[in-house]
């Protein structure tokens, strides 16, 4: 397949750009774009299910949450990041397969409104469960653990060198995503979201295949929370609560749904935009409120989506 190199040059210069963060930047400016990389992660996960398949979920903020209290719970007791990390992506994924089996078997609102429900239940179960979790307190003292690899072991407790461990991560991440809506998989995600019926008049499992895009954005949610965790170093239940299942619908609708990269770049735009709005005003929840309300209405299909209109191409199903 040929390569698309106006696609491909801003692409490489992005990540080329991304690679230079730390040495532009003070660690300030670093900890924003580790925001936004892991916004990115969720965002793309969730996309899955709403932009691709066509589901609706309120309670991704609780798998978020599961992988960043595992990952904290696991580094508290052996110092190994790696570990640490899948640890959490494990747990999200397993906490996904259940609740997703329970979850869709329902559609449109009642499904949204059973994942709000799992997804509360999480955030009670880390604010109750105190000898585990810490309760209201949370987590404390995370460490970020050095990456050990055969024969090697590298300190990641500097902010810039935890950075490019998140930016391999997410560069990984990004690519295994794109990889899953280019393939035969992904198009199948795309049938269901556009005809249910007709889906599963073909002999598509739509169940089976709804539960899988559900596994995959909780294992997104759950690297996210995952990574959090030593950057952070501190996890309350607020992590867990639906308000942060919010972020990643709006950095979806923001760039646009229908295209792939639409969440990245609603990612980058919402933290962005929050960063500058918190900075002006102590009303920034209300002021935050009405500038997305504007984007989202000004930019029907969301900012990337409406770009491609405007250029001729046809943003849905464009990855």
């Amino acid at each position: 397949m040929p390569i698309d190199w106006r696609i491909a040059i801003p692409l490489l210069l992005g990540v080329a750009a991304l690679f230079a963060v730390p040495l532009w930047f003070g660690n300030f400016g670093v900890y924003l774009v580790m925001q936004m990389m892991l916004l990115t992660l969720f965002a793309i996960g969730f996309n899955l299910l709403l932009g691709y398949t066509g589901l609706l979920s309120f309670g991704q903020a609780g798998f978020f949450a599961v992988g960043a209290y595992v990952c904290a719970l696991i580094l508290q007791q052996a110092p190994s990041l790696l570990l640490g990390v899948a640890g959490g992506i494990v747990a999200a994924g397993l906490t996904a397969l259940v609740l997703g089996y329970l979850s869709v078997k329902l559609t449109e609102i009642y499904f949204s409104m059973l994942t709000l429900s799992f997804g509360m239940m999480i955030y009670s179960l880390v604010w109750r469960w105190r000898e585990v979790t810490g309760g209201d307190d949370g987590l404390t003292d995370i460490p970020r653990a050095p990456l050990t690899l055969p024969g090697i072991r590298i300190d990641l407790s500097e902010l810039s060198h935890y950075y490019y461990f998140v930016l391999l991560a997410t560069l990984i991440a990004v690519w295994l995503m794109h990889r899953i809506v280019k393939s035969p998989l992904g198009l199948t995600f795309q049938a269901i979201r556009d005809s249910a019926v007709r889906a599963e008049f073909v002999g598509i499992p739509i169940r089976r295949f709804r539960l899988l895009a559900f596994v995959i954005a909780g294992l997104y949610a759950g690297l996210a929370g995952a990574l959090l965790a030593p950057l952070e170093r501190t996890i309350t239940p607020g992590y867990a609560h639906w308000t942060a299942s919010a972020e990643p619908i709006l950095a979806s609708l923001i760039g646009g749904l229908y295209v792939f990269a639409g969440p990245i770049i609603g990612a980058v735009l919402f933290i962005g935009i929050k960063e500058i709005v918190v900075r002006l005003t102590d009303h920034w929840m209300l002021v935050m409120g009405v500038v997305v309300i504007v984007i989202v209405l000004g930019f029907r299909g969301g900012v990337l989506g409406t770009l491609l209109r405007w250029t001729g191409r046809d943003a849905e199903g464009k990855s």
